[in-house]
């Protein structure tokens, strides 16, 4: 299939991809609950031809796509399937039928642009194979802390992978157009808990305590000020303390502990662990004044880092597709995602989708979020064509 088929094939089935997006979009689950989700991706993808597995990574699906005699390069196509617990409140007549549930992120595109790639390539000849992966739980982990990619990966998702792509829609950025950049792409992101132990008493005699909140107000002083004179000016990185919690709640009580609890975003490892180096020597300020510390860490996702090769690919598959000039350098983001696991473990090429309503940007994980659809099949049509380029490329270099 000539590289504009793609793009002829996609907009033929634009209507369709727009009904299945609004279907997904009034039937929203939550991570690891994408049960109906999944047996809906499951019965799609072998209508299109696809041999199906179920109940990968818990509630995952995988789709391969195979031909008789052909011997070539296996493409892994990733789409995450989880929504949020947000309450919606828009005035589509496509709104979440699910009370506390809604595709406030933009997962609902990601799995009609799947779909829909999916079918492109399986009408296409192809150089070798394809691999879908509809990934549960981007947005929250199970009990043991793990994702959705984290647990795929468990059950072997990406075996034989030769290389893994995907996209995420962007409120931000004009539909109809997308943003590829080679190496960090999006942020990893950690949480963290402090609680530091002072001596409590009477308000009125100070001076037999050690007050932890005095001494937590000089520990976030230092935690803020690891970014600006701990870290290079040329690395990207956030931290944010959110809460601060005392023991006691009356304004005569010296309490006898506090707590803080904060975030981090990182675009590389090196400076992911000199951060968590830095806030255990700013915590303890607290032993220098007399109280105690602990801190707990909840490490998150990994920053996403597309291999430049697998992003020039995609790249090239986009420009020739709708222009250079609707392919943009976007800086990077601070969001996090899982999909960093995946290309972690192959190389892998992530892009974000334009998808801003004109005049009118929702917030990602608000209530108000929506996509401007129009964009959409733009999607499918560059990760069929990247998908069917690296079949060819990998099968040159062999």
């Amino acid at each position: 299939m000539p590289t504009d088929n793609f793009l002829t094939r996609a907009k033929a089935l634009e209507s369709e991809l727009i009904e299945m997006r609004r279907h997904l979009h009034e039937n929203p689950e939550l991570s690891f609950h994408e049960f109906q989700t999944a047996g809906l991706m499951k019965d799609k993808l072998e209508a299109y031809g696809y041999k199906t597995k179920a109940q990968v990574g818990k509630t995952g699906v995988l789709g391969e796509l195979t031909r008789k005699g052909v011997d070539g390069p296996l493409i892994a196509i990733r789409a995450d399937m989880d929504g949020l617990p947000i309450d919606e409140d828009n005035p589509n007549k496509y709104i979440s039928k699910n009370q506390g549930v809604m595709h406030a992120c933009g997962h609902d595109g990601h799995m009609a642009c799947g779909l829909t790639t999916a079918r492109m390539l399986a009408e296409a000849e192809l150089e070798g194979s394809v691999r879908m992966v509809m990934q549960p739980a981007e947005e929250a982990t199970d009990s043991d802390g793990k994702s959705g990619a984290w647990r795929m990966l468990e059950d072997d998702a990406l075996d034989g992978v030769s290389a893994i792509i995907g996209l995420h829609a962007d409120a931000s950025l004009k539909a109809g157009q997308v943003g590829i950049i080679p190496g960090p792409a999006m942020a990893a992101c950690d949480g963290f808990k402090v609680t530091i132990q002072g001596k409590g008493g009477h308000g009125a005699y100070p001076e037999t305590t050690v007050d932890p909140v005095v001494v937590g107000a000089q520990v976030v002083q230092a935690i803020q000020q690891i970014i600006s004179r701990r870290i290079s000016a040329l690395e990207p990185a956030i931290i944010t303390i959110g809460s601060f919690q005392s023991s006691s709640t009356r304004g005569n009580i010296i309490s006898d502990y506090v707590t803080l609890e904060g975030s981090f975003r990182s675009f590389s490892q090196k400076v992911r662990e000199h951060i968590i180096a830095e806030i255990d020597r700013a915590c303890s300020i607290a032993r220098i004044m007399g109280g105690d510390y602990k801190i707990e860490y909840e490490l998150g996702y990994p920053c996403t880092v597309n291999n430049p090769e697998i992003t020039e690919v995609m790249r090239q598959a986009a420009i020739d597709l709708i222009g250079a000039e609707n392919v943009i350098a976007v800086l990077p983001k601070t969001w996090s995602e899982d999909f960093s696991m995946f290309a972690e473990k192959v190389p892998g090429a992530f892009m974000f989708l334009g998808a801003e309503i004109d005049g009118d940007t929702r917030s990602h994980h608000s209530p108000q979020f929506d996509l401007n659809e129009s964009g959409l099949y733009v999607g499918s049509a560059i990760l069929a064509e990247t998908a069917r380029r690296l079949m060819t490329h990998f099968k040159n270099k062999a």
